[in-house]
């Protein structure tokens, strides 16, 4: 089985030095030599950067102030013990294999395939675009606050010029540093992160000194306006320096309105703010293209971060609690800087941080995005994101995420792209733990990370948690965002994807169906749920598609099997021709639009390899029970595939990967005269073969007569009417009398039944023949056929026909019932008389096809004054082959007699009882 990342394709195993990752760009934007981030560079700093945002400065007053200690603590417990449940999928996954390019999306797309991965990629890339524009206008209300002309602050210096326009200036001018910063590289994108880091974590030092070295102090608050619009008088919010009764009062939640928006706030509201602040954990597997051992970094990387975050928010949750009153924390969420010992470092923790995050997103957006493109899941939509530098820098994708930011900039709605950004960034970390839930049920023995601190339990928890938390954030952006899954999806279901992927639904239908077939039991098996399940030999589809077609109308939900032998013996080849054929075959099968697995194998004969086939199709209680054959006869193929229209050559065309067209897979149909694969007599020996083993047989001739209308999927509307025409008794030794109802003439009646219940074939109307015995008076017979059509619940007409008087009358006379069984030929008629015999009844089906009959019950009116009703399917008992095999010819020309000229017919032998009357 090949897949894209076989261990022996993608590393060099034969001793050369630096084989850590793949050979060529396998393994991000710009191969091995693009990989040159550690651990801190590459993850630590930019998780925890983009972790902290400007939350960390600008919002620990309003979750404490509003929420008190206690809850904010619950809150931060929450919300990390969520992540941590994603942070663990993320380990489990990086720690199984070679992580490449493109972080979370390139985890999910090779474990759900490429439709919910191409999808929640693309949602994730618009988070990370949408979430460098918040940091970029968070960035810029922050500089404005301190430095635009129309400040508020005590501190204020008043000399940028605000607006809308104004705003987008400074805003672009700030994506323009970010951008430029990022289409440089990876290595100058590090070299800046560490710069940043460093800054903030300075600020953030400074702050923490300043709760122990500033004494207390009353801090002025930011001016409210009043009830009419005049200013209120100034306020105070204290400093109290450690203080036990600060601490208490503190404790508790006290909820009000927030003094930046007016709204009340609540335990929900809060929480969102804080969980907004905290969705940064997969900044550092978003460089996975660059590092220089993914799967160790991202685990160790991310860890790390997440546990250094948690412990500067509880610090700072504990040291605001215990020093500042709940008015300060309320009133004035910037309080950071009037109790610093030098405030201007905390204005530059808080642009450092902003500044920070949209560096993050952006580069994180262009990696995903240039995925997104190589794997080519859109198109040219995403082409110009593949342009890559020299030295691997995906500039492209880059200044592709570029444009789309500076769009999102025009919009300039901070807070609604805040609860976006943050469902989008949800979906995504529920798709990774549904990646890691899958792969764990699936129990496929090449999932086994070396991280092992995880379980299906905690990945389960992960996705009900991240789905509960998106709808707590913003229902409709939740909502919103599902459904936009949904549609991406559906599009790249439609588009069609690369199938070298691996599907974890593939092995999780694998678990799950060889569970449910150790369960399928066939010794509790029961006449009432008996359903076909078919074997449709094949020698060429070309010549044979209409019948693939009736087959799939046949198995009623069933096992079908498309089986087909190669002639051949493998001691003298080179190696096994049947396994380069099953591709071709599974293409039939899509193309055809049926329902049906592929079980080809080599034999010497076709009998032989028939043998093989009844007995090792199917698995555990799914086995066939019915063969299905071609007729035998002198007609020559016909190529179908020239006129069906699912099988047109503009379809065909070559496909993505040079897979050459269907048409060209099989060859074409055998021309009249050429030798056959398979002889008369082995014809008739399968069939033989095949009734010894128990199996029912199914002999369909002219299918390819067939109303196209009754072979499609839809409904089978049509002007024609048709009927479907059953002889349920053996007309070549009919016994007359109630000798129809035996378990043969019963399965001719099912199968009929089950095409009528097709859409295709509802409108047609089912009739039943009843041959009248020597001696037997008309209606008597009829009279018990339709008892037990009622009992059977099946509807259909009724008409009794005279046969059996002449030479039929005496053809089961004095013949044993093991004989009539099995050597009709044998019973006391000479070829001459079976034949004239054949040839009668060939005559009476015919004349009966020919006839319009009135309505009978069950069925409407049946006659019209334009156009009569026509027989689209007969179905004919087929009598048991002979004992003797020299008969088989003489036995195989009846057939050919028997079923001459009568159109489309199944020629059926049933041996397993198939109807219930009962419950």
């Amino acid at each position: 089985m090949a897949s894209e990342s076989s261990p022996l394709l993608a590393y060099r195993l034969l001793g050369e030095e630096g084989a850590a990752f793949p050979a060529s760009g396998a393994g991000g934007p710009g191969g091995a030599s693009a990989r040159k981030l550690s651990t801190f560079l590459g993850v630590v700093v930019p998780t925890v950067l983009s972790m902290f945002s400007i939350v960390v400065f600008l919002r620990i007053g309003f979750v404490v102030g509003h929420a008190g200690l206690l809850q904010a603590l619950a809150m931060l417990l929450v919300a990390y013990f969520i992540l941590a449940l994603t942070v663990l999928s993320v380990c489990a996954i990086a720690t199984n294999g070679a992580v490449q390019g493109g972080g979370a999306y390139f985890m999910i797309s090779r474990t759900l395939g490429p439709e919910v991965g191409g999808s929640i990629g693309l949602m994730f890339y618009l988070a990370n675009v949408c979430g460098c524009a918040v940091s970029l206008l968070g960035l810029v209300e922050a500089v404005l606050d301190v430095f635009g002309a129309d400040a508020t602050g005590p501190s204020g210096l008043r000399v940028l010029p605000q607006g809308y326009g104004w705003s987008l200036l400074y805003g672009s001018l700030l994506l323009g540093l970010v951008g430029g910063v990022c289409t440089l590289g990876a290595g100058l994108y590090a070299r800046a992160s560490f710069l940043t880091f460093l800054l903030v974590s300075g600020s953030l030092a400074s702050v923490l000194v300043s709760f122990v070295a500033v004494g207390p102090r009353d801090i002025p608050l930011p001016p409210r306006p009043g009830p009419n619009g005049s200013s209120l008088p100034p306020r105070f919010g204290h400093f109290t320096g450690f203080n036990s009764s600060t601490l208490k009062d503190n404790l508790g939640a006290g909820y009000a309105e927030d003094y930046t928006t007016g709204a009340m706030m609540t335990f929900a509201s809060v929480f969102a703010v804080l969980f907004n602040g905290c969705t940064g954990i997969m900044a550092g597997a978003n460089m996975s293209g660059e590092l220089k051992d993914p799967s160790r970094a991202i685990p160790l990387g991310t860890i790390v971060a997440v546990a250094y975050t948690f412990f500067i928010y509880i610090l700072l949750f504990f040291l605001s609690s215990f020093t500042c009153d709940r008015t300060l924390l309320q009133e004035d969420y910037g309080f950071f800087r009037a109790i610093s010992l030098w405030p201007p470092l905390v204005l530059v923790g808080i642009y450092a941080t902003s500044l920070s995050a949209s560096m993050s997103s952006l580069i994180g957006a262009s990696r995903i995005l240039h995925a997104l493109a190589r794997d080519d899941l859109f198109g040219v939509i995403l082409a110009p994101a593949k342009v890559v530098s020299r030295g691997g820098n995906p500039w492209g994708a880059v200044l592709y995420s570029w444009g789309l930011v500076q769009l999102v900039l025009l919009a300039g709605k901070l807070n609604t792209l805040a609860a976006v950004v943050t469902v989008f960034y949800l979906v995504a970390y529920a798709a990774v733990d549904l990646s890691c839930l899958s792969l764990e049920w699936a129990s496929a023995p090449n999932f086994r990370p070396t991280f092992s601190l995880f379980s299906w339990h905690t990945c389960l928890l992960g996705v009900a948690s991240c789905l509960l938390m998106m709808f707590l954030i913003s229902p409709g952006a939740a909502g919103g965002s599902l459904l936009l899954m949904g549609l991406l999806s559906a599009l790249l279901t439609a588009r069609g994807g690369p199938s070298s992927w691996g599907y974890v639904s593939q092995a999780l239908l694998f678990h799950q169906v060889r569970k449910y077939l150790l369960r399928l039991d066939v010794r509790k098996d029961h006449v009432k749920f008996w359903r076909p399940q078919l074997l449709l030999l094949v020698g060429n589809p070309r010549g044979a598609l209409p019948l693939l077609r009736l087959a799939n109308q046949l198995k009623k939900g069933g096992l079908y099997v498309l089986g087909h032998v190669t002639l051949g013996d493998l001691d003298s080849l080179p190696s096994d021709p049947v396994q380069p054929q099953y591709g071709a075959w599974l293409s039939l099968v899509d193309r055809a639009q049926v329902k049906a697995f592929v079980d080809l194998t080599l034999s010497p004969s076709v009998r032989q390899g028939a043998q093989h086939l009844l007995r090792i199709s199917g698995l555990g209680g799914m086995k066939p029970n019915t063969l299905v054959l071609g007729f035998y006869d002198d007609t020559p193929p016909q190529d179908h595939f020239l006129s069906d229209p699912a099988f047109s050559e503009p379809m065909d065309s070559t496909r993505e990967g040079g897979s050459p067209a269907l048409s060209t897979l099989f060859p074409p149909p055998r021309a009249p005269g050429s030798p056959r694969a398979l002889s008369p007599q082995d014809y008739v020996a399968t069939v033989a073969d095949a009734l010894k083993m128990n199996k029912n047989v199914v002999l369909a001739r002219a299918c390819g007569d067939l109303p196209p209308e009754r072979l499609s999927r839809g409904s089978g509307g049509t002007s024609q009417l048709h009927h479907v025409d059953v002889w349920p008794l053996n007309l070549l030794r009919p016994r007359g009398g109630p000798g129809y109802v035996d378990v043969c003439g019963l399965f001719l009646l099912q199968m009929a039944t089950i095409l009528g219940m097709v859409p295709a074939w509802h409108s047609a109307r089912l009739r039943i023949f009843l041959c009248l015995g020597p001696r037997e008076a008309p209606g008597a017979a009829e009279g018990r056929l339709r008892a037990l059509l009622s009992k059977l619940r099946i509807r259909a007409e009724v008409q009794e026909v005279v046969w059996g008087e002449g030479a039929g009358a005496g053809a089961g006379a004095g013949v044993p019932e093991e004989e009539e069984e099995g050597d009709f030929v044998n019973s006391g008629l000479g070829d001459t008389e079976a034949e004239a015999l054949a040839h009668s009844a060939n005559a009476l089906v015919r004349a009966q096809q020919g006839r319009s009959t009135g309505g009978g019950p069950g069925g409407p009116e049946a006659g019209r004054d334009d156009v009569g009703p026509t027989t689209a399917l007969t179905f004919l008992y087929l009598p048991r082959p002979p004992a003797d095999p020299a008969r088989y010819p003489h036995y195989l020309a009846l057939l050919e007699t028997l079923s001459h000229d009568l159109g489309p017919t199944l020629l059926i032998h049933g041996v397993t009882p198939v109807t219930c009357t009962d419950l």
